[in-house]
């Protein structure tokens, strides 16, 4: 059992993602950061669009991510504590996760606290003001009946559609983030309105292609992971500090 005491968290990786190759490299990175984190990791939260799609049928999951999902599995056998946030892309998790690497996942948020410190994570997608177009599909398509109708199609079918759906996302037309500003960017809005009702240390948030750290106030912070595509972005709580690093393999 891993004695470590790090906790890393990281969201947005996007694998399956057009086009490919992409993909395939951005594997192989995640997977050196994998290798890296594993001797001093206790807990691994990923948070949220691990996958650029992700359906699993009764007896079918998507094609791939085999050497990530192995590694995974190296740090689970270690003793390190894995838990993944459904994220927009990936929201139709089931228990395949649970089953073989021992997973907990998460539908929405999850609050923790550790060395006496309170921690809010969410992968971000849905919440503060506005976007509810997105909140109604978003609620349509957690529902019974849309995954059921889904499960209906054949896997090939299934996920071409999905395929076809990435060539056309922000990730495949490069589509450039830049901070809006405190006062625009509503993760941190949302932050602000639930720290005005209850305190967290740290609030930390997928979702948003562009990695930040904010303060609230002295005594909180709001941090955003960012994205695997282009800045290679993760946290690391080490008992003392949280940290919002990058890695350059």
């Amino acid at each position: 059992m891993s004695t470590a005491k790090n906790i890393y968290f990281a969201s947005d990786f996007h694998l399956g993602s057009y086009p490919q190759s992409k993909s395939k490299e951005r594997e192989r990175l995640i997977i050196s950061w994998l290798d890296h984190i594993k001797a001093d990791a206790s807990e691994l939260y990923l948070v949220g669009d691990i996958f650029d799609f992700w359906f699993e049928y009764r007896t079918v999951v998507p094609k791939g991510y085999i050497r990530f999902l192995g590694k995974l599995a190296e740090l689970v056998d270690l003793g390190i504590k894995l838990t993944i946030f459904k994220g927009n892309h990936d929201m139709w998790m089931f228990d395949y996760f649970k089953e073989e690497l021992q997973a907990t996942i998460i539908d929405d948020e999850l609050l923790i606290t550790r060395d006496n410190k309170s921690f809010y994570i969410h992968h971000g997608d849905g919440l503060g003001a506005g976007d509810y177009k997105y909140k109604i599909l978003k609620r349509f398509f957690r529902s019974t009946i849309c995954q059921w109708l889904f499960a209906r199609l054949h896997p090939n079918l299934g996920i071409g559609i999905a395929s076809r759906w990435s060539k056309h996302s922000r990730l495949a037309n490069h589509e450039d983030e830049q901070f809006l500003g405190e006062d625009k960017e509503w993760l941190i809005g949302y932050a602000q309105e639930i720290e005005a009702k209850q305190h967290h240390d740290f609030y930390i948030f997928g979702h948003r292609h562009l990695p930040y750290d904010r303060k609230l106030s002295e005594e909180s912070r709001v941090l955003n992971l960012g994205e695997w595509m282009n800045e290679h972005t993760y946290a690391v709580w080490n008992g003392h500090e949280l940290l919002l690093e990058k890695w350059t393999d």
